[in-house]
């Protein structure tokens, strides 16, 4: 990946006018930037996350960990495993998968577990989650044979029903924020306006515009984080994100699981390095065909839009909901824990000898990006979990372990 400040502007002009509308309809003619976000991803036809281009994957604007082959899906089914056994092997055992892109991972998943742990796969229930009917439509085509497979709303599920994991990765950075600015020493919001074309062949822009904080609850999550932002560390024009929405995500989480686990894998850092007084322009990031730059502004509609995750806040909201943390680690350690070094060890002595050179280097190099502590490697996993027995917590599971095996 790679950085790019660019000012070719490729945005959907449907959806910036009905930004547009949003904010003529606003008391002050601006909205915040988690609404302004929110529309840029989500609008139900022209949403980044709900059009129809081709934006996740080796030939869009981002790649996952899943993208990288069955690697990752397979470690991470080994853990889901064990999970199961943990809980005494259920037989109303779920896994619950929150933006599952374009089914990769979930298919990858079933496939190994009906290959290597059928006990597990008869009695298995594989739920997705998903908000973007583009998405839903692709993986309802990939998983069409799969029969334990099925999609629902938050609504759909009951609450206290779930026994099993909720897992989703590269989700929480998707939501949207607010983003803040210190000025005079005060927290101040950033809203965006509309800067309204004088002619029909110009191009609407938006605008920043700094004013007070929409509401009570920005303040009460950075008490909430410890962060005092009074402190002289912090001066003005340092400006940084807040993200609402990951509390209320967690709460509903929290509600629909009755025993079991919460498997988060993401790209962030405790609150005290997010907030992180050098880090003096938050952490948004765009992107777009496979690069990124720092304005939110362009390509709207057709790039994505990510802030990273505020571990902290995401473990102490869980705690408030009766989620207990189970580990904190890197995504590198964690599947070197669960076996990774194991795979490329064997890929080094047995694969070179059967697989012809371009197809060896291609899987290897799919295997060292998993854990390249400088990409995906460095991502965080946090564990939590909920309604289990002592004795149960006591048992460390094997991805929080100390691998044998260190790059």
């Amino acid at each position: 990946m790679t950085s790019q400040q660019s000012d070719i502007n490729d945005s959907n002009p449907e959806l910036c006018a009905l930004i547009c509308e949003r904010i003529a309809a606003s008391p002050q003619q601006r909205i915040t930037f988690a609404e302004y976000m929110d529309l840029a991803l989500y609008h139900p036809q022209h949403g980044y996350y709900n059009s129809d281009r081709q934006s996740i994957g080796k030939q869009g604007d981002f790649i996952t960990s899943s993208h990288w082959g069955a690697d990752f899906a397979e470690v991470l089914a080994d853990q889901f495993v064990e999970m199961w056994e943990l809980l005494d092997r259920p037989f109303n055992f779920a896994i619950v998968e929150m933006g599952a892109g374009r089914g990769n991972f979930a298919e990858n998943v079933l496939q190994y577990l009906q290959l290597q742990h059928p006990d597990l796969f008869h009695i298995l229930e594989y739920i997705i989650v998903e908000v973007s009917p583009v998405l839903q439509a692709e993986q309802r085509q990939m998983l069409t044979d799969i029969k334990c497979v099925k999609w629902c709303n938050w609504d759909d599920i009951v609450n206290n029903s779930i026994v099993g994991c909720f897992f989703c990765n590269e989700l929480v950075d998707a939501l949207p924020v607010h983003q803040f600015i210190l000025q005079e020493g005060q927290v101040r919001e950033i809203y965006v306006v509309a800067d309204t074309p004088k002619n029909e062949q110009e191009e609407i822009k938006f605008v920043e515009v700094v004013g007070e904080v929409s509401t009570p609850k920005i303040a009460e999550y950075l008490e909430f984080v410890s962060i005092d932002l009074s402190a002289s560390v912090y001066g003005d024009g340092y400006r940084s994100e807040v993200n609402l929405a990951a509390l209320d995500w967690m709460s509903t989480v929290a509600q629909k699981l009755q025993r079991g686990y919460l498997l988060t894998i993401d790209y962030g850092h405790p609150a005290h390095r997010y907030y992180n007084p050098r880090r003096r322009e938050g952490t948004l990031q765009c992107y777009y065909r496979h690069r990124y730059h720092s304005n939110p502004y362009i390509n709207v509609g057709r790039q994505d839009l990510t802030a990273h995750v505020n571990f902290t806040a995401l473990e102490r909201q869980g705690e408030l909901c009766g989620l207990d943390v189970v580990g904190f680690t890197q995504q590198a350690l964690f599947l070197m824990a669960l076996g990774l070094g194991d795979r490329i060890a064997s890929l080094s002595t047995n694969d070179a000898e059967v697989l012809d050179v371009a197809t060896f280097l291609r899987r290897r190099e799919a295997l060292h990006q998993l854990i390249d502590p400088m990409g995906l490697g460095g991502f965080g996993v946090l564990v939590q979990c909920k309604g289990l027995r002592e004795e149960e917590k006591g048992r460390i599971l094997k991805g929080l372990m100390v691998p044998d095996r260190l790059f």
